[in-house]
């Protein structure tokens, strides 16, 4: 497990149809690994976004590769609304499943644990309800009047993700970031791109392991130098600001989003 392949090669695993689990921007966004996912063209994907996603969620959303969303939310944060998810959601160019960040958390997790569902509070009233009819609301079994909604268990085909660094065992850094290890546990394989790849086991030290995915819940790892920009990864560098307000301006028509794309990977090459 962990096997260290090249970008291409990792990016070949996500084929049409599957559902494919990412992070939100704060977590360690595999930007590099998007461009290729784009180039090898993957249709009709069930995005999940864990529990938001951003940028790369709005360039697989405009390159027409999204067939379905679930998510809390599509953001490019300062930079504002997300524009290829906002005028495919007016089009309707894909089945939008809107959730809340728990649920999506407890869909992971059920998937973690293997059991169908995950009970949680907090959204009985909420117009989801409404949208959302996978979404059951049941009776505690263990008190009365007390109706609690159970969410059906997500399990992403793959979960992709940026990290800073790995092992030539397989094992990956993901420091605090344990959405990304719910992530890796729920999914039926996990991709990871990666600053460095370090020869000594991240494993070795007590204090270092608790940081550290186990390279039995990770397939393949790729070399991707600042393979997040230009989101910024924790500990290593900060988003780049005025590369993401670009595309935000761009990608507001189609033709402006084709333009940004056709350079994207160009300027990936020159950020390396």
């Amino acid at each position: 497990m962990g096997e260290i392949v090249s970008l291409e090669r990792l990016a070949a695993q996500v084929r049409p149809g599957m559902k494919l689990a990412v992070p939100a921007d704060y977590a360690g966004v595999a930007m590099t690994a998007t461009a290729a996912i784009v180039a090898a063209r993957p249709a009709n994907l069930h995005l999940v976004g864990v529990p938001v996603t951003g940028m790369q969620g709005d360039m697989l959303i405009g390159e027409n590769l999204v067939g379905t969303l679930e998510s809390s939310a599509v953001t490019l944060g300062e930079a504002g609304g997300a524009p290829r998810f906002v005028d495919a959601v007016r089009h309707g160019a894909l089945r939008l499943m809107d959730a809340t960040c728990p649920a999506v958390h407890a869909g992971l997790t059920a998937a973690q644990k293997g059991v169908p569902f995950m009970p949680i509070r907090g959204i009985i009233g909420s117009d989801l309800l409404k949208t959302r009819t996978d979404w059951k609301i049941i009776d505690n079994p263990f008190a009365d009047n007390d109706p609690i909604v159970v969410v059906p268990a997500i399990q992403p085909d793959i979960a992709l993700f940026h990290a800073p660094e790995a092992d030539r065992f397989g094992n990956v850094r993901i420091g605090r970031r344990r959405e990304l290890a719910t992530m890796a546990y729920a999914a039926k394989a996990t991709l990871v791109t990666v600053e460095r790849i370090s020869d000594t086991s991240l494993l070795h030290g007590e204090d270092s392991a608790a940081g550290v995915l186990p390279s039995l819940y990770v397939a393949s790892i790729a070399v991707a130098p600042r393979g997040a920009w230009p989101i910024g990864l924790w500990g290593a560098y900060p988003a780049d600001s005025a590369e993401i307000a670009r595309y935000a301006a761009m990608a507001r028509t189609a033709e402006g989003f084709a333009a940004y794309m056709d350079g994207f990977a160009r300027r990936l090459h020159e950020a390396a």
